[in-house]
């Protein structure tokens, strides 16, 4: 994946990660690992992505039927970060929110999604009204 982080000053920063996914649970859930950098090139000390900072964290997408929506709960131990969030469809997108651990909301969107890619972008709200987007990721499959 490329990943795009942008700051509050309007400066952005480029990096390289990966994504691996599957089903698990007999095919009831989704989970995958992300990675920023990638896993070669992960080694003490290296320097942090600005705005993001390094991932190794996992997501776990569990489709609740009562809900018709998918659970959602993101772990980080690199960047000492746990949301959950509540997942639907919006159209072709899907659509991630909820609360954000350092106030206000958060909104996850997978647009453009294609059997070999999607895009992917992490924004922020404090008021529910007015969005930032922090996180742009472009994702293909290898």
């Amino acid at each position: 994946m490329d990943v795009t982080t942008i700051l509050e000053d309007g400066s952005s920063y480029a990096g390289r990660g990966e994504i691996h996914a599957g089903w698990i649970l007999q095919g009831r859930a989704i989970q995958d690992v992300w990675m920023i950098p990638r896993l070669n090139q992960r080694r003490p000390g290296i320097e942090q992505l600005p705005g993001a900072g390094n991932w190794y964290g996992t997501t776990l997408r569990i489709y609740d039927p009562n809900l018709d929506a998918w659970r959602i709960l993101w772990n980080d131990p690199a960047t000492d970060v746990f949301t959950q969030q509540t997942g639907r469809a919006r159209g072709r997108d899907i659509v991630q929110d909820g609360p954000d651990p350092r106030g206000g909301s958060m909104r996850w969107t997978f647009a453009e999604i294609e059997p070999a890619s999607f895009h992917w972008t992490a924004e922020r709200s404090l008021d529910n009204e007015t969005w930032r987007k922090e996180v742009d990721i472009r994702a293909r499959r290898m």
